[in-house]
């Protein structure tokens, strides 16, 4: 009996392990794809507040998911559940600002050349709303580890696509550029944890095809209302009247 519960408790731990260094790859993603912004000059401590106020929450979520992730692994489970409360009140704030942030980039510019605008404007929309969505299922299904720390990191997941988007040569990846920056490259995280799961377990994990499937589908849906008569419309009205209906809606090579 001791051996199998030793074994157990050193399963329990290679998988947190595991977790740790998968939310440490994603947050490398993220920092690096916007401090490689910052360096290249293509970021400016000038822009609007609401740039500002955007960042330092984003940047806030990065650590309190990479401190839960800490904290899970080294078995601090009692601490870990306490701050797990900041996300019921972080997610709403996030989802908000990155709708507002979203708003003002296609106004101001039309969203970056390299994507749609359209595409941009309803991907990254409903890709928060999918984001939140995640986490919201993770928090209900906390008191089942197996699935809450699944579909926190296929949330999470979900974020890097803006670091990828300032890491790779977006140019170049046009008309596939949102695809590939969104879901493709946040994807091989998901594919990650389904390998790990199945050499470890012989088996995947529900949870991952869950996070693979809203992370996708919420992009099929995006694109879906995007391209169509009443997503177009919707892009028109937003920019109207603003720097953003000076560029062509179709991505373009700056």
């Amino acid at each position: 009996m001791a051996t199998l519960a030793s074994g157990i408790r050193s399963e329990i731990e290679r998988e947190r392990s595991f977790f740790l260094k998968l939310a440490l790859a994603m947050a490398f993603v993220i920092v690096a794809g916007f401090s490689f912004n910052v360096v290249a000059g293509r970021s400016t401590f000038a822009a609007p507040l609401l740039l500002h106020v955007h960042a330092l929450v984003f940047f806030g979520w990065l650590v309190l998911f990479v401190a839960q992730s800490f904290l899970a692994a080294s078995g601090s489970v009692r601490l870990h559940r306490r701050l797990g409360v900041l996300a019921l009140l972080w997610v709403p704030v996030m989802v908000v600002l990155g709708l507002a942030v979203t708003r003002h980039s296609v106004r101001a510019i039309g969203g970056p050349p390299f994507f749609d605008t359209n595409e941009f404007l309803f991907g990254n929309s409903i890709g928060l709303l999918a984001f939140a969505l995640t986490v919201g299922a993770a928090l209900v299904l906390r008191a089942r580890p197996d699935w809450h720390r699944r579909l926190m990191c296929g949330a999470m997941a979900g974020l890097t696509g803006p670091g990828f988007g300032r890491l790779l040569p977006m140019p170049f990846l046009i008309p596939w550029g949102w695809w590939v920056a969104a879901v493709v490259a946040p994807m091989m995280f998901i594919l990650a944890g389904m390998v790990w799961d199945w050499r470890r377990k012989g088996r995947v994990h529900a949870a991952w095809l869950w996070g693979a499937g809203i992370l996708i589908g919420s992009q099929l849906m995006a694109d879906a209302i995007a391209y169509s008569p009443m997503g177009l419309a919707i892009t028109r009205d937003i920019v109207a009247g603003t720097p953003g209906a000076m560029r062509d809606m179709r991505a373009f090579f700056p």
